[in-house]
């Protein structure tokens, strides 16, 4: 830098002052040198000005606790890649005081988790997982606020701008069930590749929420409630239908069911000739029914079987006329 050569060791790093006010999204340069003072009295970093105070060298104090494998830098010479950081000093700095979008935003990133079998949903896409230790990544507006020192309504508003700024995507069940967040961008950032697709019904699916079927579903407005573009009523043949639950709220979660197994890649689900035959397996019960679904190709190409599971919802609680809760699908043959 300006034709001197400094030196840096491990966990260091040299920057200059702009470059400092950019990164913290300072207006006046000692806005950004405040920031460091009080880094420094919280004994995370030291550092020094140099170049006539228009460089800044800092060291993170304990950078080598925490990284136990390599001794040296390694900075990286593109805009996307990993990082690291550990996650004890984020809920340190979390819980300083008042967090700001971009605290926001970084506190979600890294706690993002994808494809654990221990994270529920976590297979569908990144999502954001507080590592307490359920599996489970439910989370609500008021834990949230707990979290980052602002009020539920802030939290509210603030979900919805990065939700529309299109960082992330925000799935509220309704009830008592809460939130789960997804981060829009991570796996091309982090892994550069490409990005998923977040199904709300999907999640819901998967972690066993409930799927909201109109009260009264007749076949001058099936069409309208329908959920797949390519899976119709006529398609749908429900047999011996002896169970608590109306053939035409089991029409409509086949075609939740067929809506997901297509975004899987069975490409019989895309097909107009498809058939579906739900035939049950047990009785109606308190907890569970229990379902045959067999998806048939007319032209004979490919068969699947699945076993569906369906439980009534708690309609004092959802305040939902009819709720239905496709809680189980288990293989295909």
């Amino acid at each position: 830098m300006e034709h001197i050569t400094y030196t840096i060791g491990p966990g260091e790093w040299i920057c200059t002052v702009t470059d400092l006010q950019e990164w913290f999204r300072c207006r006046f340069q000692h806005q950004a040198l405040s920031i460091l003072r009080f880094f420094e009295e919280q004994n995370y970093i030291t550092y020094s000005l140099l170049g006539k105070n228009r460089l800044v060298k800092f060291k993170i104090s304990d950078w080598s606790k925490d990284n136990t494998v390599l001794e040296y830098n390694y900075p990286c010479k593109k805009d996307t890649g990993f990082f690291f950081f550990p996650i004890a000093k984020v809920h340190e700095l979390i819980g300083i005081g008042k967090c700001s979008e971009m605290d926001v935003i970084l506190d979600l990133w890294i706690h993002a988790v994808y494809n654990d079998s221990s994270v529920l949903g976590s297979d569908s896409g990144p999502i954001v997982y507080y590592r307490d230790n359920t599996g489970n990544p439910l989370t609500s507006f008021n834990e949230l606020g707990e979290r980052w020192s602002l009020s539920k309504a802030s939290v509210s508003r603030l979900l919805k701008k990065l939700e529309e700024k299109e960082y992330i995507t925000l799935i509220s069940f309704t009830g008592k069930h809460g939130s789960v967040i997804y981060l829009n961008n991570y796996l091309s950032v982090m892994f550069n590749i490409s990005d998923v697709m977040i199904d709300k019904e999907e999640i819901a699916m998967k972690m066993q929420l409930p799927i909201h079927v109109p009260e009264e579903i007749t076949i001058e407005d099936s069409a309208s409630v329908s959920v797949s573009e390519t899976v119709t009523d006529s398609q749908i043949t429900v047999t011996k239908n002896d169970s608590c639950v109306p053939d035409s709220h089991m029409k409509f979660i086949v075609q939740k069911v067929a809506e997901l197994l297509d975004s899987q890649g069975i490409p019989c689900c895309h097909c107009s000739k498809t058939r579906y035959i739900l035939s049950p397996l047990s009785a109606c019960k308190d907890i569970f029914n229990t379902f045959t679904l067999n998806i048939i190709c007319p032209y004979g190409n490919a068969a699947y079987r699945f076993e569906l599971s369906v439980s009534p919802g708690d309609e004092s609680a959802q305040k939902m006329p009819a709720v239905a809760e496709p809680s189980a699908l288990k293989g295909g043959e």
